[in-house]
């Protein structure tokens, strides 16, 4: 269930190990760039390990749901039913008719894939094949040091939820509430609201509508037709036009002074899925103010990476996250030979 929501969802998804394609490759698409360090972890992770532990979350389009029904078959019979840190129930089967597995590796097997979640992870795992290849005179591209494993699910799932990343600001120098109203009123039309816990509702389904919580007051604005012809980057319209590059171009860098170069590192920059956290860190003093905004689409988001574009950093919140801990596969050399399979 989502916040405030009666519903239940549910997401399936099959676990694999996939080839780890060089990003040139244009085979494993991100819709967001990785932080060199934070790979490293991984890196050393994998080197100490060679263990896959946690699945990264990867995307693919099928409307005619062929996979679906093998797994809801297969999960009448699970190995895991357990309820994780997010409330969430995770139920894990497998399948092990080896002509139904063929039917799976056939369905992906030309196409591209959307890395949605865990981009540090895939990256930590393209530097170590890339590392081990470098050492291997005879690499085959069949060695163990080759592959991931990664959580696939179908972007045309009814299911498959994307939640807002709320922006939060926090300890910045000369705060003055009053002045960074001032500095948006030549981009945004301005209304006070009542009670910042209506926002979402307020701005849910406009276009370019967002939602500011300052510790005293809360605003709906929305970007004037007319601001769109300031936005001075190489992008193609349909990005201009983003909530996310709304955010960062005119509020963060043009209101608050923090240069889009700067923000993908920045410490005075936090996110967040739920407004109510958003409004409990203001109110303790651990945040300044809070940009609301709505969830991207799925379409949206592949519209920017099919065309080689990434979104601003961490723009795309799939719930729930893919819980590591439940399938560990190997990838040393002398456990990686599987006769049985020998035909895939």
């Amino acid at each position: 269930k989502l916040p405030g929501e009666a519903k239940e969802y549910c997401r399936r998804g099959f676990l694999s190990h996939i080839k780890t394609y060089d990003w040139e490759d244009k085979v494993i698409l991100r819709d967001e760039n990785t932080i060199r360090n934070l790979a490293i972890d991984r890196l050393e992770l994998l080197e100490k390990t060679e263990l896959h532990t946690n699945p990264t979350h990867g995307l693919f389009t099928d409307p005619t749901f062929e996979l679906e029904g093998y797994m809801d078959k297969a999960v009448k019979n699970p190995i895991y039913d357990i309820y994780d840190y997010q409330g969430v129930r995770n139920v894990l089967a497998m399948i092990h008719d080896a002509q139904i597995i063929q039917r799976f590796i056939a369905a992906i097997k030309d196409k591209s894939i959307i890395l949605a979640d865990g981009h540090h992870c895939y990256e930590g795992s393209l530097m170590y094949k890339q590392k081990r290849k470098a050492l291997n005179p005879n690499h085959s591209g069949s060695e163990a040091y080759n592959y991931h494993l990664m959580y696939l699910s179908n972007t045309a799932e009814p299911d498959l939820r994307i939640l807002p990343t709320h922006r939060i600001i926090k300890r910045l120098d000369n705060w003055n509430e009053a002045e960074i109203i001032e500095k948006l009123k030549p981009n945004f039309t301005i209304k006070p609201v009542e009670g910042a816990d209506t926002l979402n509702e307020i701005i849910t389904g406009k276009h370019l509508a967002f939602g500011l919580i300052f510790r005293e007051h809360s605003y709906e604005i929305v970007l004037k037709p007319e601001a769109y012809g300031k936005l001075s980057s190489p992008f193609p319209e349909y990005i201009k036009t983003l909530d996310s590059t709304v955010i960062h171009y005119f509020i963060i860098e043009k209101a608050l002074g923090i240069p889009w170069k700067d923000q993908r590192q920045s410490t005075h920059i936090d996110l967040d899925s739920s407004i109510s956290d958003c409004m409990k860190k203001i109110k303790q003093g651990n945040a300044q103010m809070a940009i609301i905004t709505n969830e991207v689409s799925i379409e949206d988001m592949k519209k920017v990476i099919y065309s080689g574009f990434t979104l601003p950093q961490e723009s795309v919140y799939f719930y729930p996250k893919v819980i590591g801990g439940l399938l560990f596969t190997s990838i040393k050399d002398e456990e990686f030979e599987f006769p049985l399979f020998s035909p895939f």
